[in-house]
Formats: structure tokens, sequence, C-alpha cells
């Protein structure tokens, strides 16, 4: 099967009466990473990248070059690590004010225009990462406040103001058309990286299709790393949390590139690395949609013997994951208003790919 053919996520929502009975996911293709750059060299391969994965394309190239540097037993300066940090904030950011757009005001021109200015200085901030861009950096920077504003988002938790479009559609968010049945949750870290990556160069091909951590599926992305950033009590965690997670940390990061982006006061994790023998290295960083990660295996000359990946999207688009847990046995109110919550309920967790949604009852042939 091709990857134009299966460039997508299909969710199947099976109802039997008002109640979700069933939900399944069949997850889109994955790139033969390890097939088409088997023998090549390292540094030919970063170009090529940017091309597979159109999204979190400087994650993708900081955590593969994190991983090769890590097989080689390479250390690389302070200045570097702090300019790939600014790259990963700046398209985490970038992404997220995408996902806004995209999934929630792309029909409303009044936010729609002000989100596309905010996307504007974001983007003109990623490109100023590179090194002697500071006045650039700093003009951009300046101009994200005037857009978040225009926004009605002014506090620093990014809670927006009262009737304006953000607040409204939390608001809509947070009508009881879906009441989910009470769910464990638990988050992926860097406490779980060994374990992943343990796992990636294991002789365990599935693993990277359907990962799991002894039966743990954990959940990956911005309203996770809130819950445990915080350390917040677990309660609802529908659509609405998650949106209002996504404005707090767009709000939090533009603070610190703001602040002049310091990796003395980065997040924990956001980009680690791990050498694993001589030839072995991997690296994860902590892009929009959560975890992601690299592991590299490099013969004698240097060349790739492996690459294998692992996207947030295989956890949360997991068969026994975090999406199917929040949708398994809700109930959804009258159908109309309930079908629309569910695919807000599935839009929330953000796929790097385009998804589709079908719903048939249990009745159905």
């Amino acid at each position: 099967m091709s990857l134009a053919v299966r460039n997508q996520i299909d969710v199947t929502v099976s109802l039997a009466g008002d109640a979700i009975a069933a939900v399944e996911i069949l997850p889109c293709a994955r790139p033969p990473l390890a097939r088409l750059f088997a023998g090549k060299p390292a540094a030919s391969l970063l170009n090529v990248l940017p091309r597979i994965f159109s999204l979190c394309a400087a994650a993708h190239q900081v955590a593969f070059l994190s991983a090769i540097e890590a097989a080689r037993g390479e250390n690389i300066s302070l200045a570097t690590r702090q300019h790939r940090i600014a790259m990963v904030v700046a398209e985490r950011l970038a992404e997220l004010l995408r996902g806004l757009f995209v999934g929630h005001f792309a029909l409303d021109t009044t936010s729609a225009a002000a989100i596309r200015a905010l996307m504007e200085g974001v983007s003109a901030l990623l490109n100023s990462s590179e090194p002697g861009c500071g006045q650039v950096r700093r003009e951009a920077t300046a101009r994200v406040p005037i857009a978040l504003a225009a926004l009605g988002i002014t506090n620093e938790d990014g809670a927006p103001t009262l009737g304006n479009p953000l607040a409204l559609r939390i608001a809509a968010l947070e009508e009881d058309a879906l009441n989910p049945m009470p769910t464990q949750h638990s988050f992926l870290s860097v406490a779980d990286d060994r374990g992943v990556i343990e796992r990636l160069l294991a002789d365990d091909a599935g693993f990277c299709r359907c990962p799991d951590l002894e039966g743990r599926i954990p959940e990956t992305g911005a309203w996770a790393r809130q819950m445990m950033r915080d350390q917040l009590t677990l309660g609802r965690s529908g659509p609405a949390e998650r949106l209002k997670a996504r404005i707090a940390e767009i709000v939090r990061l533009h603070a610190w590139l703001r602040s002049s982006a310091y990796v003395e006061t980065a997040e924990d994790g956001i980009v680690e690395s791990y050498r694993l023998g001589p030839g072995r290295g991997a690296a994860a960083v902590e892009c929009a949609r959560g975890r992601l990660y690299h592991a590299v295996e490099l013969d004698r000359q240097g060349q790739m013997l492996r690459l294998e990946f692992l996207a947030p999207t295989e956890w949360n688009f997991h068969a026994r994951g975090p999406l199917v847990r929040s949708l398994q046995g809700a109930v959804l109110a009258a159908k109309p208003r309930g079908l629309g919550a569910v695919r807000s309920m599935v839009a929330s967790f953000d796929p790097c790919v385009g998804f589709t949604l079908n719903f048939r009852e249990i009745g159905d042939a």
C-alpha cells in the first residue's frame, strides 16, 4: 500500500444507542526510513527529513542530529544546544498556533486574521533563530503580544477575556454533549526515554507501529505536559481542557523566547540524547504533539545501518491508547451535538496527519 493512500488515520466509532461501544483506529503508513536510508552517509539525510516530515521538521532534524552525535560520542557546544532548543520551541509554538487556526478558527474571519498575524510573527521568530539574527528576532518577538491581545489573550495563564471568540469557543466545548466514563491517565515523560529507546532498537518491528511500555500506553502532548508540569489534579479532560492547555502553552513558550531563550531556563527534557555504545545513539525531543524519538545505528564507516523513529501520534492514536480510553463507554447527548463532540475530542489530540471519522450503529452489518 502506497504512502499517499494511507497518509491519514481512520477512526471508526461504533454506537449502541447513545453510548460509544467501540473505537477502532487504522493508523497511517509509516515512512520506511530504515529501508530508504540504509547504507547512506548520515549527513546526506538532513535535507531529506523536512521533505518527509512536513510538520515538526526542525524537531525531526534536531532528534536525528542528536542521535547521530550520541552514536559517534560527540559533544556539542552550549551555543549549539541553545540554538537547537530555541528552534524546537519556536517550531512548537508555530505548530500549536497552526492547530488553533485549522482546528477552531479557519472560518472565523476576525480571529483567523489575528491568528495569521500571530503565525507570521512566530514564523519570523523561527527564521530568526539562526545565530546573528538578534535584531530580527527582537522585532518578531515584539509582534507576537500584539496579535495575542487581538485574540483576547493578555493574562500570563493564557485565559482569554470573557466574550471574545476564544472564550466562546471554550464555552461551547464545555457543553455536556459527551459524557465520558472515568478513565486512568498516564503521561509520557523523560523518565520513559530509556524504556522507549531500548524497545526501538530491539528486534521488535511492531513496537514502532504499536508502542507500549509494559502494557502502559501514555498520553503525550500539550495537555499531558501541563498536567505533569503543574501537577494538576485529574479532572475533566475533554476538548475544552486541551484547548486551554494549548493556549497556556502558547503564552508560556512565547514568554521564554522573549526572555532571551536561555538553556538554563528551558523546560526539562526538551532535547535529550543517549549514547548506547559504539555506533549506537538515540534522542528525544519534546515537540508540539508530544515526545518524538529517533534511534540510529552506524557501521564502522559511519554509514547508516538502522534508523528508527517514534512519533507522538503513535501513542495518542494507539488502538488501546488515550483517545480510545477517552471515548470508550462515553454517552452522547442529542445526536448532532454528540457526534460533533466526538469529532472535537478526536481533533483535540492533534494527529500529525489528517483523519477521517466514521460512525456506525452496532446493528449495522
